[in-house]
Formats: C-alpha cells, structure tokens, sequence
C-alpha cells in the first residue's frame, strides 16, 4: 500500500478497497470462510439453537494500557455470548475509518483482532470496511456480530434465579474504565493499571459443566457492577444484598477513582462476569473461576434474597447499608 493513511478511496469499493483487504486484512485474519471474500460466509452449524449478538465499539482513545479496541471488540462480543451458554464460533468485522488515520495503527489493530480471536477460538468469517471524511467519525470504530452454539441444557434466563442464590463475581473491579480514563487525560500515576479486556468463554465452558450449579450470568460492562446487579434486581423482582469486603478491588484502581470522584461500582468491566449460581454449588464454581486465568480473584460478593424486592443493598465496611441504584447519566463516556 503506497499511502501510509487512510484515504477516501480505501473505502470506494474499487482498487484501494481490494488492495487494503488483500494486504492488510485478509492475511491477518484469514480462514477457509473469510477467504471466499463472499457477500456472505456459508458457515456449518451443528445445531438448531444459536446464540447472535451485535455490538459497536467507539472507545476513545482506540489505544489504552492492556489493549485497544480491536482486542477489546473481540472480547466484548464473544463474552456476551459466553455469558448466555454458549460457545462462540463465528464473528463478523465492520470498520468505520476516518479518513487520514495511520495504516500502520490500523495494521497493530487488526493484528490485535486476530490474536484475541486466536485465544478465543472463534473465526472472523466476513466483514465490511467503510470510510468517512475528516471530521465525520473520530479514528476509527468497530462493529461485530457474533454467532455461538448453546452448550447449556437451557438458556441461561433471570427466570431461573430463586432467593438464597450466590452472586460470584470473576475479578475486580474498575480496572478497564479507570485504565482508559487515565490514559485519555493523560493522567500519570505510579501505579500500573492496565485494562481487564479477555476473552471468559473457557471460564463459562468450564462452569457450566455443573449442570443446574448456574442460574444465570451477565458481564458488567457500561455502568459497572451496580448498573448489572441493579438490572438482575428489577427483572427478577427479587433483592439483592452484596457486601463492600467482599469486593475485590486492585489497590491502585480504588486510589485512582478516589481522585478521580468515581465510585468503582459504576465503573466499566471488559473482563468479568457476575454468576448467579445454586448456593450448595457456590464453593465448586468459585474453585473452578479461581482456576481460570481470568478468574484468580473470583469472590462471592452477596446473595439473592427476597427481602427488599427489586432493590441492591449494600452492606458496607463500617457496618452500615445502602442501597445501589443504577447509573444515571454517563459516567465515563466511550470507554467500549
């Protein structure tokens, strides 16, 4: 490719379309079904229940400490169809370019893209590339689409939570919002905070190997844990009371939204899930979290309960509670 940006004609559909897919796409995420460069992809299923789902990523900036929105775009979209029992299998990839973005950011992005495809095991089988004007679109975003195969005996549904149910959370907190923000700003601390961004289907294969251990599961993205906790409230009529010790937050990511005036129950996850699960299989799930390489952290952080129906109670450090609504607002903006 002569031009080292992105121009207008990459996204013509003529000469420089094909020659940036040729060499800069089609070699990074290449497979038998992408290769076809069809209007569609012809992919096998061995099944008659699929899982789809479909997410947009304008994360600002498209780089950040542990990842950046190719990697993030992967992940994202293969965890919200991991969280509903399945295992994913196919993903679709669509750009928006701003026109003059660097090729060879672009070429670290898809590279990204293809190394969190390789570790989730899933395949970029088609896509779509379009470019706008300076000034039209900020960078760059991503769109996917993503298809899994259900692997539980039944979806996982809020339907299934009963009172006494364990809440298990995968990690800590905070740590995608909070790394994103810092490096917007161009904060600086001493403290390493890197984004949580990861793939957590070999996590939820592995759980769900306990058959009816696992009611149901959501990972907290966008208006962190207490946004998550509070829609599983108000769906299942049910209350919820989660206890502040238990959970598990990184030093530097408490400090940090500390001077930042964030409250981390708010802030945004890229690689955690919170499982509702059988309380006499609590222990077991937690062990087998715990052995993942996402879940080292994994903690049981409250309970189902039908006192307070439809509300998240926090029973706080200094022996008092309060109740934890949903975000109102945007806290962070674009960090996925």
């Amino acid at each position: 490719m002569k031009s080292k940006v992105i121009l207008l004609a990459h996204g013509s559909g003529g000469k420089a379309t094909h020659q940036l897919i040729d060499d800069l796409l089609v070699p990074r995420l290449r497979n038998n079904f992408l290769s076809e460069l069809t209007d569609s992809a012809l992919l096998p299923v061995d099944t008659d229940k699929i899982l789809f789902t479909t997410d947009a990523y304008v994360v600002d900036p498209p780089f950040f400490p542990g990842g950046d929105i190719g990697r993030l775009a992967v992940n994202g979209t293969v965890n919200d169809l991991a969280v509903c029992g399945g295992k994913p299998r196919y993903l679709s990839l669509s750009f928006i370019l701003e026109e003059g973005f660097p090729l060879d950011k672009l070429e670290i992005i898809v590279q990204s893209i293809a190394d969190a495809a390789g570790e989730a095991g899933v395949m970029v089988v088609t896509g779509d590339t379009k470019v706008v004007g300076r000034g039209s679109a900020d960078k760059i975003f991503i769109t996917t689409s993503g298809v899994a195969t259900l692997i539980t005996e039944a979806p996982l549904t809020i339907r299934n939570i009963r009172p006494g149910d364990t809440m298990l959370l995968s990690g800590s907190i905070g740590d995608h919002g909070i790394a994103v923000m810092l490096e917007r700003e161009g904060l600086e601390l001493k403290a390493d905070i890197v984004s949580d961004t990861a793939p957590l289907n070999e996590m939820t294969a592995r759980i769900m190997t306990e058959p009816g251990a696992v009611r149901f599961m959501r990972d907290p993205t966008r208006g962190g844990i207490a946004t998550t906790l509070s829609e599983i409230a108000l769906q299942s009529q049910l209350g919820i009371i989660i206890n502040e010790e238990a959970i598990p937050i990184k030093p530097a990511v408490a400090g940090a939204s500390e001077i930042l005036g964030l409250d981390p129950l708010y802030i945004a996850n890229e690689g955690k899930l919170i499982a509702v699960v059988a309380p006499d299989r609590a222990e077991n799930i937690l062990e087998i979290m715990r052995s993942c390489r996402y879940g080292k952290d994994a903690a049981a952080i409250g309970m189902v309960t039908e006192k307070s129906p439809r509300k998240v109670i926090l029973k706080t450090r200094v022996g008092g509670s309060r109740i934890v609504d949903m975000l109102a607002g945007e806290q962070l903006p674009r960090i996925c």
